[in-house]
């Protein structure tokens, strides 16, 4: 006689179901941290043998920054792909079959890096040890200051557009906050600055658009399939990598191009070796590497698999090596630059 094993009850399902969504809780949380510690402790890495000095408080600073960036990526991605969806042939998706937004949690993180940040500039970019050091009003004198200012209020503004019920507004704050960071990232004194100021803006905003994108693709397909409309998530995701591919040859470009300006092609080799911000701009570069090369088997397996849906396991380690990425980006905002003109 042979025993059949019992189909699983509800019970059983939920018990299922509570384990997988704790199992995602805890790698999310050490996800988190992993990306945390990167800002933190990557300047002092990057820094070691190279002879250069280490700025006060350079670890903070990169915390704040990839915080920042972090938060224009979500909102950014929200936006574009809430498009793509709705612009699918035949299909008019309506706000209640996408996933929670997560823009104003977004900009409330943004808001405290940027402040943050506009402490330390108020200082004289140094870390404020007490609160009396902090020169609020010297914000205004200075172009750093009211550029810090800038994206204190453009991520106040963003979050209340996203609590407003026209939350694409948002795109305005937001595209504020990208152009004050490529004017910061270029001083008037460096030469020709609004070249410079020019790649850091479509490198900010592809870079946002490709991480915040295929984060936010993924949550819409998490809940479509669970909806019982896999057709629907194959078909989006297909669309947000033919746009993909796009930006992330503008990453690349932009990103050759800004490097060259700062390290001429004779010492790029050196530099990249023997110099704290060649050396994370190296880690920057195999990330980067590492996720276009996830994008690609991931496009693959759209193309050619049986279920399409089975893309989402390099999308997701995609997503992850762009966070990294993100991290990164946030440790060579506190290094030194090696401009030479």
């Amino acid at each position: 006689m042979t025993q059949t094993q019992p189909p699983p009850g509800p019970a059983d399902r939920h018990g299922s179901a509570r384990r997988s969504a704790a199992g995602r809780a805890v790698a999310a949380l050490v996800l988190v941290a992993s990306a945390a510690l990167i800002p933190l402790l990557g300047p002092s890495a990057a820094l070691h043998g190279t002879g250069e000095a280490e700025a006060p408080g350079a670890g903070g600073i990169a915390l704040l920054r990839t915080v920042l960036f972090a938060a224009l990526c979500v909102p950014v991605g929200e936006l574009f792909v809430n498009r793509l969806a709705r612009s699918l042939p035949g299909r008019e998706t309506p706000p209640a079959r996408l996933p929670r937004s997560w823009s104003r949690l977004a900009a409330g993180a943004g808001f405290l890096a940027a402040l943050g940040l506009a402490a330390v500039v108020a200082t004289g970019n140094r870390v404020p040890g007490q609160g009396a050091d902090i020169d609020l009003g010297g914000l205004y004198a200075s172009r750093d200051g009211r550029l810090a200012l800038l994206e204190v209020n453009a991520f106040l503004v963003a979050g209340l557009c996203a609590a407003s019920r026209r939350p694409v507004t948002q795109v305005w704050p937001l595209a504020a906050v990208v152009v004050a960071e490529a004017l910061r990232a270029h001083p008037t004194a460096e030469h020709a600055p609004l070249t410079g100021t020019g790649l850091t803006l479509v490198h900010l905003t592809c870079a946002a658009l490709w991480a915040g994108g295929l984060l936010h693709a993924l949550r819409v397909l998490r809940l479509w399939s669970g909806r019982h409309d896999p057709a629907a998530g194959a078909a989006l995701l297909g669309l947000y990598a033919r746009v993909a591919f796009v930006l992330l040859a503008a990453v690349t470009a932009t990103g050759v191009w800004s490097s060259l300006r700062r390290m001429p092609p004779e010492t790029i080799l050196e530099q990249l070796t023997g110099t704290a911000y060649g050396r994370a701009l190296l880690a920057k570069v195999l990330l980067v590497a590492v996720a276009a090369a996830l994008a690609v088997g991931a496009r693959r397996r759209l193309r050619r698999a049986a279920d399409p849906l089975t893309a989402c396991a390099p999308a997701r380690a995609e997503v992850v090596a762009l966070g990294l990425a993100v991290a990164v980006s946030g440790v060579l905002t506190a290094l030194p630059v090696p401009i030479r003109w």
